[in-house]
């Protein structure tokens, strides 16, 4: 698994957060920052499989980071459970629509894409918060040649 970060530099966050750094932590930490896309609790640990942490070990510390505000946890629609990095000290984008694909499930972050609310409701929807996403089908599943499989 290739550092993108420092040490010190997760190190830091983690002080900034009000966290003590630890093993697990800054292991979390490493896969959220390498991942291009939203990962579920199991995909991070079996990330961590060589690094011998247990399924519950993994849990909790995904939580810290998220109740500390550094991972942000999502839903998209299937009731699993997806954590992201949410700080500026990542190129991930703070607020960002995802794209959930109807036939294999992948799930794409869209960090150039913006969407706005007009009307009468968007001050209300702005203070609690909100999630976007997009349903439909990648270009993989689009494929003529999977397409004349499914027919």
């Amino acid at each position: 698994m290739k550092k993108v970060e420092s040490v010190a530099a997760r190190t830091k966050v983690l002080h900034d957060a009000g966290l003590r750094k630890t093993g697990p932590r800054l292991a979390v930490l490493q896969v959220l920052e390498l991942a291009k896309s939203p990962l579920s609790h199991a995909d991070v640990a079996d990330e961590l499989d060589d690094e011998t942490l247990d399924r519950a070990t993994v849990y909790r510390n995904l939580m810290a980071l998220t109740d500390a505000g550094l991972v942000r946890r999502t839903d998209l629609g299937d009731h699993v459970w997806r954590f992201e990095l949410v700080r500026e000290y990542t190129a991930h984008e703070m607020a960002h629509p995802h794209f959930v694909c109807t036939d294999c499930g992948v799930v794409s972050c869209m960090p150039g894409v913006t969407v706005k609310i007009d009307g009468g409701g968007a001050a209300s929807v702005a203070r609690k918060g909100f999630e976007v996403q997009l349903r439909g089908v990648c270009g993989s599943c689009d494929s003529p040649k999977l397409r004349r499989r499914h027919a």
